[in-house]
C-alpha cells in the first residue's frame, strides 16, 4: 500500500469530477467565450461577495498577477518571512514586478498589524515605496495555521490608513474557512484581491482563481496574457473547479481530522521534539537533535508512507481527499511501529 502525504497537490480527479469535465461546454477564453470558465469565475466572485474573478493556471500565477497589478517597479511588498509568495514562487516579486519583499518573522507564518506598522517605509526618496501587504491563510510553512479574523481586520485598518493594497494568498483558504467556521464573503469584504487554489484540498487537476473588483480583474486579465497565461478551451479544467466548489469544501474537515490523528501518533515517538499546532491538513514535526528528518522520511517511504523532509529537522505530512480510511489505518500502524 502507498499512502502519499507529500502534498495535497497530488490528488487526482474523482470519477464524478471527470464526468463533469467531460461534459463541459467550452470556447475560447481569451475571447472570454468559454462558458464553463465564465461560470466558474462568476461563481467564485459571488461566493466571496466580490465583483469579478479570473481563472489562472496556478496559485503562483494568480499571486504574481496580483502583485504585478498592485505594485510599481521599485516598490516594496510586506509579507511573512516564510510566505509562499516570497520563498516558493521563483523570485517572482522581483522578476515579474520589479519590486522587493520586506519580510517579517511571524508566528507560525502569521504577521500582526503591529508588526506591519513597524515595517512600512516612510515617504523618503531613499526608501522603497511600501505599496502592498500579502497574507497567506492557511500558512504552508506555519503548519497549516489559520489567521484570527479579528487580526485580519486590524491589518486591513493599517492598510487603509497607509494607502496599502491588501492581497490574500488563499491557496488553502477553504481549509481555514472550514476549520474556523468562517465564510468566503467575510474575506471578500476585507481584501482587495484574493487568490484561491482549486488544485490542492479541493482536488482539481489544475487551476486557481484570482478575485477582486472589476477594474482590478480587467488589469489582471491583461497581465495574465503577458505572463503567457491566456487560455483557450480550458473549460474542461474549469468544470473541475465548478464541481469542487459544489462538492469538495465541507469534506475538508475529514482531512483535518486525519491530520490530528497523525499528530497524535507522532507525538508519542522518541524522535519527536515538537509538532506545530495542527489546525487544518498540515502536520509539521520537529525531530530531536540526534534524529535526521530525511532518514525518518526515507524509513517511512520504504514502508509505503510517503512524506517529505522540508528541513534537516522538519518532516511534513499533508492530508487530502485521496487518503482513504485504509491508508490512514496503515499509516498510523506504520508510525507506531517506527
Amino acid at each position: 500500500m502507498i499512502a502519499d502525504f507529500r502534498s495535497d497537490t497530488l490528488t487526482k480527479p474523482t470519477p464524478a469530477m471527470m464526468q463533469a469535465m467531460m461534459r463541459a461546454e467550452v470556447g475560447d477564453d481569451v475571447f472570454e467565450e468559454d462558458p464553463s470558465i465564465n461560470h466558474l469565475e462568476k461563481m467564485a466572485a459571488e461566493m466571496f461577495s466580490m465583483e469579478a474573478a479570473l481563472y489562472c493556471a496556478s496559485g503562483t500565477m494568480s499571486n504574481q498577477i496580483a502583485i504585478r497589478c498592485h505594485t510599481q517597479p521599485g516598490d516594496e511588498v510586506i509579507c511573512e518571512r516564510q510566505a509562499h509568495v516570497y520563498i516558493y514562487e521563483g523570485g517572482g516579486i522581483a522578476s515579474n514586478s520589479g519590486s522587493q519583499a520586506r519580510v517579517i518573522a511571524g508566528d507560525h507564518g502569521r504577521i500582526s498589524a503591529a508588526q506591519i506598522v513597524d515595517h512600512i517605509n516612510p515617504d523618503d526618496v531613499h526608501k522603497a515605496r511600501t505599496s502592498l501587504v500579502c497574507l497567506e491563510n492557511t500558512s504552508n510553512r506555519g503548519g497549516g495555521s489559520c489567521y484570527d479574523f479579528e487580526e485580519i481586520k486590524k491589518i486591513k485598518k493599517v492598510c487603509h490608513e497607509n494607502d496599502l493594497a491588501f492581497h490574500l494568498d488563499g491557496a488553502r483558504l477553504f481549509n481555514a474557512l472550514v476549520a474556523k467556521n468562517e465564510t468566503a464573503s467575510q474575506y471578500g469584504r476585507i481584501f482587495d484581491s484574493i487568490s484561491v487554489c482549486l488544485n490542492k484540498g479541493l482536488g482539481c487537476p489544475i487551476g486557481s482563481i484570482l478575485i477582486g473588483k472589476k477594474d482590478f480583474i480587467k488589469k489582471a486579465r491583461r497581465v495574465r496574457k503577458v505572463f503567457g497565461g491566456g487560455m483557450r478551451q480550458a473549460g474542461f479544467m474549469a468544470a473541475s473547479g465548478i464541481y469542487a466548489l459544489q462538492h469538495n469544501i465541507i469534506r475538508l474537515a475529514d482531512d483535518h481530522a486525519n491530520a490530528k490523528q497523525i499528530e497524535q501518533a507522532l507525538s508519542k515517538k522518541n524522535f519527536c521534539k515538537s509538532i506545530m499546532p495542527v489546525e487544518t491538513n498540515i502536520v509539521i514535526m520537529e525531530t530531536k537533535p540526534d534524529f535526521s528528518a530525511k532518514k525518518i522520511a526515507s524509513n517511512l517511504e520504504q514502508q509505503g508512507v510517503r512524506t517529505i523532509a522540508i528541513a534537516a529537522n522538519l518532516i511534513r505530512f499533508v492530508t487530502h481527499l485521496d487518503i482513504s480510511t485504509e491508508m490512514m489505518d496503515y499509516t498510523l500502524e506504520t508510525i507506531n511501529g517506527l
